[in-house]
């Protein structure tokens, strides 16, 4: 499991000493280090990290400023010198309290039980999805709403609102008017899903909302070029042309 983290310390030997502690974990990738809350905040909207180390005490925004100021949750080893603030960080639901100065024995500690509790939590998402998902697929032919993951979050995507799904390598990407969803489902589980009156797969990478085609090009070379209404266009597959071609009127 590969797992990215955001350091957040305003002590340069506290980020070095972390720094150090994770050498061992090639499977950790620090995305960012900061060295005062408002950056913080900033870098961790940005990069959406899943785990962050977070110092409580710093100059302005504290830690608890910080997981206050964020849209988007990361899990959280609390760094500190103080231990007031322990029974506080875990109402934070954080993973884990770290008193400096920090001991290896107890920081490995640590990173075992973030590896432990974002996998659980991993799962059960996974597990959540499939059964929405096989729910749905019984009492329904084709899917009128398909369970997406953005972030953190379980979305319910209404299918009409997808207007194509691109292959990108075992996953799909699924793009409607106004965002964009990573699917970990292949293209081919999902074209099972859909109604085939109103979605047509153009090539083996590409599945196509008819409700959202504009028009239809001839290319130089006898081919075919779909054209969304967003303005994406894709190549038509002589494979799949023989779908196009059967709703020309």
């Amino acid at each position: 499991m590969k797992l990215d983290c955001i350091i957040v310390d305003d002590e340069k030997l506290a980020r070095d000493l972390l720094m150090e502690f994770l050498e061992p974990y090639p499977e950790i990738e620090v995305l960012a280090q900061c060295s005062k809350g408002s950056e913080a905040v900033d870098k961790i909207e940005e990069l959406k990290p899943k785990l962050i180390f977070l110092d409580v005490q710093m100059p302005g925004m504290d830690g608890f400023d910080v997981l206050e100021s964020l849209e988007h949750k990361p899990f959280v080893i609390f760094t500190t010198a103080y231990d007031q603030y322990a029974i506080q960080a875990f109402d934070s639901n954080a993973i884990d309290y770290l008193l400096k100065p920090l001991d290896e024995e107890r920081f490995r500690l640590a990173i075992k039980r973030a590896t432990d509790r974002i996998k659980a939590e991993e799962n059960n998402v996974d597990e959540l999805l499939k059964s929405l998902q096989s729910a749905e697929g019984d009492s329904n032919r084709y899917s009128t709403h398909l369970f997406v993951q953005k972030s953190e979050k379980l979305l319910n995507l209404e299918v009409s609102d997808i207007m194509h799904l691109e292959a990108s390598g075992d996953y799909t990407i699924l793009t409607t008017k106004t965002d964009q969803f990573l699917s970990s489902s292949g293209i081919g589980k999902l074209e099972e899903k859909l109604d085939p009156e109103k979605f047509i797969r153009i090539h083996r990478s590409t599945i196509i909302n008819l409700n959202y085609l504009k028009e239809i090009e001839k290319h130089f070379n006898g081919g075919l070029i779909v054209k969304m209404e967003n303005g994406k266009t894709f190549p038509v597959s002589r494979t799949y042309a023989k779908q196009i071609r059967k709703k020309v009127v």
